[in-house]
């Protein structure tokens, strides 16, 4: 049976507040291989990590995050204790410690994302085998590819692994990121026989973890990093 990597869902969201430095520092406590996150871009450029497409959910503020400031985000809390991280604080963090998994979220985050990506690889101790930036908005799979073909790229389903495998070639992607909903067996010796890795999302029931694994997929991301 092939070993899996271990990916915190947005840090260690079954334990601690979502996509925050405190659940990702949880998260690599838990002995993680990967920790995925999503990103946004704010109205000032900047990159900020937070799942929503508002704050509503998560903070005590409202609105869109591409309509606020950093300055406005970094007034609010995030279940009335933690701050919205930027991308690069996230890195940061985790740096010599484990992968990234970065999920652009939000609308024009891929060009960011690559400068990011690219600064922390030439000026630090970052490999492309670092990263993979994964999206559901193929338009920002196909910006990060049309900058910079290097970085790794993760096609994320939740309708159709046949769908993902024909956009992962058109990507060169190196990975497919199935929900658990739609994953087989035979779906993922598919994406094996293709070559592309299989991450699965969101796993947190043990049964599911065993059949994941039983299964041969090369990641499981779970909101309980610690039942990996």
């Amino acid at each position: 049976m092939r070993s899996y990597k271990k990916i915190g869902h947005r840090g260690a969201k079954g334990h601690l507040a979502e996509n925050t430095l405190e659940s990702i520092s949880l998260a690599l406590e838990m002995g993680v291989d990967a920790i995925e996150i999503d990103v946004h871009r704010c109205v000032t450029g900047e990159l900020v990590v937070i799942h929503d497409f508002t704050l509503d959910r998560t903070t005590n503020g409202e609105g869109e995050v591409a309509g606020a400031s950093l300055k406005e985000l970094r007034e609010l809390l995030v279940e009335k204790k933690h701050r919205i991280p930027l991308l690069t604080e996230v890195l940061d963090l985790i740096e010599g410690k484990c992968y990234i998994n970065i999920e652009l979220k939000g609308l024009n985050t891929a060009a960011g994302s690559c400068k990011i990506i690219e600064e922390y690889i030439t000026q630090r101790n970052w490999k492309y085998s670092d990263f993979i930036v994964s999206s559901f908005q193929k338009n920002e799979l196909f910006e990060v590819y049309k900058n910079n073909p290097e970085i790794p790229i993760g096609v994320l389903s939740k309708a159709s692994v046949t769908e993902a495998l024909e956009l992962g070639k058109l990507l060169k992607a190196s990975a497919i990121h199935p929900s658990i909903g739609i994953i087989t067996r035979d779906n993922v010796q598919r994406c094996h026989e293709t070559g592309f890795d299989v991450n699965v999302w969101t796993v947190n029931d043990p049964e599911a973890i065993q059949r994941m694994q039983d299964f041969g997929v090369d990641g499981i991301i779970s909101d309980y990093p610690d039942r990996l």
